[in-house]
């Protein structure tokens, strides 16, 4: 087990969802940042200095921008991060707007599904030793 927390973006416009992922991450060693919009997740990963090592976004939030979105910018700042996206209904489109090395998740979920899904992207990409 590391000890450096490793850091995570979670996003997601539902308060009970965004707070069932951010408590499983969190005793899964993950120091979690959390945002309910499309916009105010891209605030932050724009404006941290430091690299988020994944980001868990539904794929459909409220405000303009989308989970797509927010993955593809999290790529351009660092190839490495494990994407995990959560929806309800857009899985078809995951194929066709869904960065590459990610996952998706369909609601309803268990939360082991993303922390174990973090874990196998990182440990794929090199990022966990």
């Amino acid at each position: 087990m590391m000890n450096e927390l490793i850091p995570a973006l979670v996003v997601e416009d539902h308060p009970l969802i965004l707070l069932t992922i951010e408590e499983a991450l969190a005793e899964s060693g993950f120091a979690v940042t959390t945002a309910t919009s499309g916009e105010e997740a891209m605030a932050i990963l724009e404006a941290q200095s430091r690299q988020f090592s994944a980001l868990v976004t539904d794929v459909n939030l409220s405000g303009n921008l989308t989970g797509w979105d927010l993955a593809r910018r999290a790529r351009e700042i660092n190839a490495d991060t494990a994407i995990i996206y959560i929806t309800g209904t857009d899985e078809e489109h995951w194929v066709s707007n869904g960065v590459p090395r990610s996952l998706l998740i369909r609601k309803p979920f268990a939360t082991a599904q993303i922390t174990t899904g973090i874990a196998q992207l990182l440990n794929a990409a090199g990022s966990l030793n």
